[in-house]
């Protein structure tokens, strides 16, 4: 039987403290979405501390998806667990897999360079490369192999246009990408991480680093991107994701406690620990 707005069963961070397995509250209507990304008992560990605790999160095709929680509570691990960027460390340590369109992420034959062309990532702070806007904008296909210079000219306006920034620096393609404001870098990083036409888009906290009206037109851009891209994001604001996202992803101490639409994760959660962060009573 489904649990009443607000209540479940036992007590999440009772259970936490006991060092006990976290069943995620998972809505159902996940189930009626075509998945994209497929995370099952996914488990973290740095060295001999465990990170993540049996993830289990479904990633619906063409919506936005929101990771939420206090400040280490898992949410960038895990979105840089998608693709493998925490690979680089030599004492990371996983178990459980991840599936991108039903194929396996963590699977030894895995070619990580190869994985990585099919998804796009944007960072916290913008990172343009220290070369021409054109030139970051194509950077995907030129390391490809592409030379065709009418391919790539097309893919820079397609993407540019993509991420809202076209008819800004059409006339300033080759003008290095350092010199637009830091609002217009991170719509470029946006536009190179699409010019690959990627099967997920992350993003971890992307508009951290900007201004209210620089975020504001993140925020519009992600609304446009919706229904073509299937984003997952990490943000610290709520509000943030409570405006830009289908479904919320609740995570605490490196658990997922809950996992819905967003409208009723904010207004009709159904675990007293996701109502109490939600409305500021803790994190």
């Amino acid at each position: 039987m489904k649990n009443k707005p607000g209540l479940r069963k036992g007590n999440f961070f009772e259970s936490i403290a006991k060092g006990e397995r976290i069943v995620t509250e998972t809505h159902a209507e996940i189930n009626n979405e075509d998945i994209t990304l497929d995370v099952k008992e996914f488990n973290l560990f740095y060295g001999a501390k465990q990170a993540l605790f049996d993830i289990n999160i479904k990633i619906p095709k063409g919506k936005v998806t929101s990771l939420i929680g206090p400040s280490g509570c898992g949410k960038s691990t895990l979105l840089r667990s998608v693709n493998r960027i925490n690979d680089l460390l030599s004492i990371v340590r996983i178990e459980g897999n991840m599936y991108l369109n039903d194929d396996p992420i963590y699977d030894p034959a895995v070619d990580v360079i190869e994985l990585r062309k099919r998804m796009g990532m944007v960072f916290q702070k913008p990172n343009p490369f220290p070369m021409t806007i054109f030139e970051n904008v194509v950077y995907p296909l030129r390391i490809d192999g592409e030379r065709n210079k009418n391919v790539l000219a097309e893919v820079c306006e397609k993407s540019l246009r993509g991420a809202a920034l076209w008819e800004e620096v059409k006339d300033r393609l080759n003008d290095s990408a350092l010199a637009i404001s830091g609002g217009q870098q991170q719509r470029l990083c946006i536009a190179r991480a699409i010019a690959a036409e990627p099967e997920v888009l992350l993003m971890d906290e992307p508009c951290s680093a900007l201004d209210p009206i620089a975020t504001n037109k993140i925020e519009d851009l992600i609304d446009a991107m919706r229904g073509e891209y299937t984003i997952l994001m990490v943000t610290h604001n709520m509000q943030q994701a409570a405006r830009t996202s289908d479904y919320t992803a609740f995570m605490y101490l490196g658990r997922l406690i809950e996992y819905g639409p967003t409208g009723t994760i904010f207004q009709a959660p159904h675990c007293q620990e996701t109502s109490d962060y939600v409305t500021g009573r803790f994190g």
